[in-house]
C-alpha cells in the first residue's frame, strides 16, 4: 500500500463558477509530487483539535509553503514587509508539526514549512531578505520563481539525497534568522540558510525552496521512503 502522507492546506477566499467562498486549499503540485513518489496525499486543512489523531493516521507529513508566519510566535514585532497574520493556519500548523515530533513521524517543509519548523525549534525568522542581502535574488517577480543554486552540508542527509550543490526554485522574501535546536544542512551562495534537518529524528528536513514545483522528486521520495519504513514496522 502507499504510504499516507498528510500535507498542510491553508483557507482562502476563491471563486469558480457561481460561487464566491471560503475553500480549503493547496496547490495540485504538491498532490502530484507525493503521488509520483509513490505515496497517497491527504490534504490537511488548518485545525488545532484532534492534530494528534490526525498524525496518528498519517505515515508521513508535509509542511507546505504560503503565507508569513507571525512573528509574535519568534519574539519579534511585525515588519511593514510582513504580511498579516493568519493565526488559523500558523496555529493549525503548529499542532500538527508538534504531534509529528512527538511520534517522531517523518516531516518535509517546504519554505514557510521549513520556517515553522525553525521556530517551533526556538528559532527566528528575518522578515525581508532582501533588506539583509540587498537583493531580490530568491523571488523573481510577482508569481515568478527565481533559480539559483544551493550548497549542501557535508555528511548532512541533504548531502547525501542531493550531493554537494544543486539548482533549486524558490519563490520567498524571508529567511531564517537562527534554525533553533535544528541543524543547518545547506545554505544559498549568498549564505542564507536555505536547508535544515531535525537531528536524531527518522526523517525530518525542511528546504526553503519548492521542489514541488520541479521534476526533481528527491525530497518527496526519501519522505516516502521513511513513511513506508515506518508504516512497515508499526
Amino acid at each position: 500500500m502507499r504510504p499516507l502522507i498528510g500535507i498542510s492546506a491553508y483557507v482562502e477566499q476563491a471563486r469558480w463558477g457561481t460561487w464566491d467562498t471560503s475553500v480549503t486549499l493547496l496547490p495540485h503540485r504538491y498532490v502530484e509530487s507525493v503521488h509520483a513518489a509513490g505515496g497517497r496525499a491527504l490534504v490537511v486543512p488548518p485545525f488545532t483539535e484532534g492534530a494528534a489523531d490526525v498524525v496518528a493516521a498519517l505515515d508521513g507529513l508535509v509542511l507546505s509553503g504560503g503565507g508569513d508566519i507571525d512573528p509574535a510566535l519568534y519574539g519579534a514585532e511585525r515588519d511593514r514587509h510582513t504580511e498579516e497574520p493568519r493565526p488559523d493556519r500558523d496555529a493549525g500548523e503548529s499542532a500538527l508539526l508538534r504531534a509529528a515530533i512527538e511520534v517522531d513521524l517523518p516531516v518535509l517543509g517546504v519554505c514557510r514549512g521549513m520556517e515553522l519548523m525553525c521556530v517551533t525549534a526556538g528559532g527566528t525568522l528575518i522578515q525581508h531578505l532582501p533588506d539583509a542581502i540587498g537583493s531580490q535574488r530568491h523571488r523573481a517577480g510577482q508569481g515568478m520563481h527565481a533559480e539559483h543554486v544551493v550548497k549542501t552540508v557535508p555528511h548532512s542527509l541533504l548531502a547525501e539525497l542531493l550531493g554537494p550543490e544543486t539548482t533549486v526554485s524558490s519563490y520567498h522574501h524571508q529567511g531564517v534568522g537562527d534554525a533553533g535546536s535544528l541543524r543547518v544542512s545547506a545554505c544559498a551562495e549568498d549564505g542564507t540558510i536555505e536547508g535544515v534537518e531535525r537531528p536524531r529524528s527518522r526523517f525530518g528536513i525542511g528546504v526553503l525552496w519548492h521542489p514541488e514545483v520541479t521534476d526533481d522528486l528527491r525530497l518527496f521520495t526519501a519522505l516516502v521512503d521513511a513513511a513506508r519504513i515506518g508504516s512497515a514496522d508499526a
